[in-house]
């Protein structure tokens, strides 16, 4: 086993439901294996500016239900400057620091993979914490499952408003260049047309769709667009589908940041406590600038480059020929 004094853990980006679940992992598995444990707040910001405080077995009691991140998070530019991460690593070396943990996207592994090569003899190990599900290495990310659920919770009432007055309704989801909330969701909640990032939709094929579902008798219809995907404006492209579909009464809804909050499903916070737990142990069994991930229900590691540049994250090929099939 490889010897680790004390370990440090923090989140950074985005939060993500199941974060809390993870950090009470960290920390525990720490503490079992006889390992100081420090919280660094507010991510690479805390780490700059030393916010840095000891944690104890009580200090993650009771979080497995809270969602966002008892350790606060911040987006830190000065981390991605070279003066910025050697006043992170000082920090860690004054602290006595020999090991961090990080829970996060794709931002957070890129600064945590510069900091490991600069900085080689402080250990690094990532968690993949993201609703976008985005990351190599992990069949789902934490936060996903949680995210999806909220959305299509969100969806299920606005059908019911949808069906009630003969509506179209335009919902834009979150997931900048994953469509993959936007798939699963719109799947779930039956949805007559998915715009996605991955996925061409011109706006013909979209208007054919829908007029299709309006001569097989369809008493409303939901469209979901992820934010990244490439038509533009979701009120840009509602007014465009109006034009030619004028006997719709047509909203939009953009749910925005309420995918991110929330307590996290059972699936995130046994994801969350698995790759803590194992975070802790390839650290401990001598693995850095890797992250853990699930695939197949197994945990394995992944190196952090490869996460993030090694394979493009691919949406599941048989959801995507499912769109348009079960939309008739």
């Amino acid at each position: 086993m490889q010897k680790i004094s004390k370990l440090g853990v923090l989140t950074s980006g985005g939060d993500a439901p199941g974060m809390n679940p993870c950090i009470r992992a960290v920390v525990r598995t720490a503490i079992y294996n006889g390992i100081s444990v420090v919280g660094i707040r507010q991510g690479y910001k805390g780490l700059i500016e030393n916010d840095i405080y000891s944690m104890e077995t009580r200090s993650v009691s009771n979080i497995l239900n809270l969602g966002g991140t008892i350790l606060k998070t911040a987006r830190c530019n000065e981390f991605r400057t070279p003066e910025g991460r050697k006043t992170g690593y000082d920090n860690l070396k004054q602290q006595g620091i020999d090991a961090l943990v990080v829970i996060g996207g794709d931002g957070t592994f890129t600064g945590a993979l510069k900091f490991s090569q600069e900085y080689p003899d402080i250990k690094v190990m990532g968690i993949p914490g993201t609703i976008d599900n985005d990351l190599y290495g992990s069949t789902y990310t934490l936060g996903f499952d949680t995210a999806t659920n909220t959305v299509i919770e969100a969806i299920d009432k606005i059908r019911d408003t949808a069906d009630s007055h003969d509506r179209l309704f335009f919902i834009e989801v979150m997931g900048r260049d994953s469509g993959a909330i936007a798939l699963r969701a719109g799947i779930a909640c039956g949805a007559e047309g998915i715009l996605l990032p991955e996925k061409s939709t011109a706006l013909d094929e979209l208007i054919d769709l829908l007029k299709n579902g309006q001569a097989n008798k369809k008493s409303s219809s939901i469209v979901i667009v992820a934010e990244g995907e490439k038509s533009g404006n979701i009120y840009d492209l509602a007014k465009k589908v109006k034009q030619q579909i004028t006997n719709y009464d047509i909203k939009v809804t953009v749910l925005g940041h309420l995918q991110r909050g929330g307590a996290p499903s059972s699936f995130d916070r046994v994801l969350g406590s698995r790759l803590g737990y194992a975070a802790v142990n390839a650290l401990l069994a001598g693995h850095t600038q890797e992250m853990v991930g699930l695939e197949a229900n197994v945990i394995k590691t992944t190196p952090l480059v490869e996460a993030l540049t090694g394979h493009q994250f691919k949406l599941e090929d048989d959801l995507l020929q499912m769109v348009d099939i079960l939309s008739i």
